[in-house]
């Protein structure tokens, strides 16, 4: 019992470590928080700084979901607990002890944490989240996507309930740190990839 606490503690403390903000004042001397979206993740990265920080961003917050749940498979004692861990570094990302809980939205991490939870389900979700992105430039529709469908197919494909519930909990998240998004979708007025600002 107490080291599956340890493990959810570590995770979030893990997750709280947010390298869009390190790498961009690392590169640039800037709080990305401050900065085009305001929002601390690899998007905002790649439109503020370029591909180069971007990618690094999105690669290293992947790693720290995988971490996450390797993580919970090595302390934890149940099937709960790595899922746990996920959600736990969900959390510390996009409200990161470190950086005055204000941090990103938790999708790359997430995808770390499914791919290796959920390795069909969140290839099906990452295929159509990928093609809406290509097809229409929004990340943000691409993400509610990918959030909304993994849950979906880890119940059609019958992976165990912990998992549904993690992914849950995931999507939920997801679409409470995209509300903004969701308005700008509405009206038409959200920004697309590659475009400048207010384009």
């Amino acid at each position: 019992m107490v080291l599956n606490v340890i493990a959810i503690v570590i995770s979030y403390l893990l997750g709280s470590v947010s390298f869009s903000i390190v790498i961009a004042k690392w590169v640039k001397g800037i709080d990305i928080r401050q900065h085009g979206s305001g929002n601390a993740g690899a998007t905002n990265t790649l439109r503020v700084l370029g591909k180069g920080p971007g990618i690094a961003v999105f690669a290293l917050d992947i790693v720290k979901g995988i971490a996450a749940v390797g993580i919970g498979h090595w302390l934890g004692d149940n099937s709960w607990i790595p899922v746990l861990c996920g959600l736990a570094a969900i959390t510390g990302h996009n409200w990161p002890i470190w950086f005055g809980f204000k941090g990103g939205k938790g999708i790359a991490t997430a995808i770390g944490i499914v791919v290796v939870l959920c390795f069909l389900p969140a290839l099906y979700a990452g295929i159509v989240a990928i093609a809406s992105i290509v097809l229409t430039r929004y990340v943000s529709l691409g993400s509610l996507l990918f959030a909304l469908l993994t849950p979906l197919f880890v119940l059609l494909l019958g992976y165990p309930m912990p998992l549904f519930y993690g992914t849950l909990a995931f999507c939920l998240f997801a679409f409470f740190r995209h509300r903004s998004n969701i308005v700008k979708l509405v009206k038409g007025t959200e920004n697309k990839l590659g475009a400048k600002k207010g384009a």
